[in-house]
């Protein structure tokens, strides 16, 4: 009997993800739906999967790992202090930055959230609902931060302003309940232990990373598929820390958290996260939510008239409690945004049920309240990625173009100007003849320099640019103010020179500051020898309808992805991938890594969409 409810989970965490995406059922994040998947199966519906010892364990171990990637989910770059600029164009980018950062604004929300919810704690036990404000107050102020996540990545707002805001009050929303669950239960626990203890699990985080800090350095020397170390240096972490913070009287689920952030601080490859990712999200994690429904009995607590009270009236304290986050976050953020940012911030179910697993076992929470506390966890789930999707829209700043600016308007740089996409590039070009200007000002945004002196273009705004190309004829002047570009603070200067002798005695140099280099003679006799030896190279190089492109792979939805599985794989051809420093040459089952710069031809259009779907940051 145990062997078949254990059957039967892992047929419905296979089926439950087919289902979903054979009718496009996006609307409720995954791990809703195989709570929903977990009540039907259980005695609410079907009564054909039993809690057992065997799915007590994987659902425990479920708990414990997916603590465990919330952890490892934390981006602890949010946390570091602004650095003071370095150049002049970074001060002038900061000088124009808004004035509140995704920090100020998450962690104003988040002390909103806490206030807000201590009140509706206190307000439980004024009416008579749930005699203990402390444990509501926790429950009210927690926040799903794997839904959080999910929504964000789909809406391919991980590295936007408004997506590190929202992921910021998300992990406060995991971090502060997990804490104050953990102090609580030292408390007004049965067991517990003095409460300086904890301080211990934090202090085994601190030799485990000290100890494991130069892992990842030699790892790939001494990995072997048949060891997969870096997995077995997971489950060590995990479990010893789980075990520690249980030892002093903490809760598993906690030493599982730190677990997490000292794996991420120890900078694992992005495969060692993906393979995690598979064996949590394949095996473990999917078990722990089925049977956290499989778990509740609908038919006796909606017999219950208390509790068809209390779920409405948590269910509205989950919304109220997150209500403060609408107003901070419109300090920088447009109103729907705002309203959708709020909405989403509501959505709580993993510490939901991580703090009322703690609760049975102290025997503060009865079976009506806690199914009461998770039926309301489970609506807040689906409202809040349904507003959220609804309400979004793009922020202007989201919108930027990359700027290029050319210094030097001729015969040369103008046609190149021109066939630049203007939906990717604002595109500025400054020349400091008077005849030049008259003649190509009607077809270009063109700008007149009093000089190429240094001052003047830089006076001039010249460097406030993504991408300066110096395209001038004067050799020494591209020279000049290339250097100048670059230490200004431009990340990427191109400059042109037309005399070799003139490059020889300077391109290392202007190699080793960052600074990429174009000389004509070079690029007409690689092309005439190309088009010897290759004749459809130039064809290829000159098409109107085909033409090379090049993108950074920043979307981790296509990392380590073979590439005849790509979606998109018939409507572009794959030329050359380079990767830390070296092409490698495709082949349909090459597996793409994080950060590759993908060398591919296809029609302009076709460019435009790749180029977006795999250069966001994911």
């Amino acid at each position: 009997m145990d062997q078949f409810s254990l059957l039967i989970i892992l047929t419905a965490a296979l089926v439950t993800p087919l289902v979903m995406a054979k009718f496009k059922l996006t609307v409720l994040p995954t791990a809703v739906v195989e709570i929903l998947v977990g009540i039907l199966l259980g005695p609410s519906v079907l009564n054909v999967v039993h809690s057992n010892a065997t799915l007590s364990l994987l659902s425990n171990t479920g708990v414990i790992f997916l603590l465990f990637l919330s952890g490892m989910e934390i981006d602890f770059s949010l946390f570091n202090r602004r650095k003071k600029p370095q150049t002049p164009l970074a001060a002038k980018v900061a000088g124009s930055a808004p004035k509140y950062s995704p920090v100020f604004l998450a962690v104003t929300s988040y002390a909103a959230i806490m206030v807000t919810s201590l009140l509706l704690g206190f307000i439980c036990q004024w009416t008579g609902l749930f005699k203990d404000p402390w444990l509501a107050a926790i429950i009210f102020m927690t926040i799903s931060l794997g839904i959080v996540i999910a929504t964000l990545k789909e809406k391919e707002l991980l590295s936007k302003p408004f997506g590190q805001t929202i992921l910021l009050i998300a992990a406060l929303g995991e971090i502060v309940p997990l804490f104050s669950l953990t102090v609580y239960a030292s408390i007004f626990g049965n067991n517990s232990q003095s409460l300086w203890l904890l301080l211990l699990v934090f202090l085994a985080a601190g030799v485990l990373f000290r100890r494991f800090k130069p892992f990842f350095t030699f790892f790939d020397r001494i990995n072997k598929s048949t060891t997969q170390l870096d997995i077995r240096l997971a489950f060590f972490l995990i479990f010893s820390l789980v075990v520690i913070a249980e030892s002093v009287g903490a809760e598993g689920i906690l030493g599982a958290f730190v677990a997490g952030i000292v794996m991420k601080l120890l900078q694992p490859q992005e495969d060692t996260m993906v393979r995690l990712d598979g064996i949590g999200y394949g095996f473990f994690i999917p078990i722990f939510f089925m049977m956290s429904g499989a778990d509740l009995n609908l038919r006796t607590l909606l017999a219950d008239p208390a509790t068809l009270l209390l779920i409405p009236a948590f269910f509205i304290a989950y919304l109220l409690a997150k209500a403060a986050v609408y107003g901070i976050l419109r300090l920088r953020f447009k109103r729907g945004n705002a309203f959708a940012g709020t909405a989403i911030s509501a959505a709580t179910i993993t510490m939901v049920l991580a703090v009322l697993q703690v609760a049975k076992s102290m025997k503060v929470v009865t079976s009506q309240q806690s199914g009461a506390f998770l039926l309301a966890a489970i609506l807040t789930c689906v409202l809040g990625p349904l507003l959220f999707n609804t309400g979004y829209s793009a922020e202007p700043e989201d919108l930027k173009k990359s700027t290029v600016h050319f210094i030097g308007t001729n015969l040369l740089t103008v046609p190149v100007a021109q066939q630049l996409a203007e939906s990717w590039y604002d595109i500025t070009m400054y020349t400091d003849k008077q005849a030049n200007f008259k003649t190509y000002n009607s077809e270009v945004n063109a700008k007149l320099l009093d000089s190429l002196d240094t001052a003047a273009v830089e006076a001039q705004d010249a460097f406030d640019a993504d991408i300066v190309v110096l395209g001038h004829f004067n050799a020494t002047k591209n020279y000049e103010l290339a250097k100048a570009a670059k230490a200004y603070g431009v990340k990427r200067v191109i400059v042109r020179f037309e005399d070799r002798n003139v490059l020889d005695a300077r391109e290392d140099e202007l190699t080793d500051l960052g600074i990429e280099v174009y000389n004509t003679p070079n690029v007409n006799i690689a092309m005439l020898r190309s088009l010897i030896e290759a004749p459809t190279t130039l064809r290829l190089l000159t098409a109107s309808t085909s033409a090379v492109y090049e993108v950074a792979l920043r979307n981790r939805r296509y990392t380590d992805q073979e590439i005849h599985s790509l979606p998109f794989v018939k409507d572009i051809t794959i030329s050359q991938i380079f990767r830390e420093g070296h092409f490698v040459r495709p082949t349909g089952s090459t597996t793409l890594k994080f950060n590759d710069r993908i060398i591919f031809t296809s029609s302009a259009e076709t460019a435009r969409e790749i180029r977006r779907e795999l250069g966001i940051l994911n």
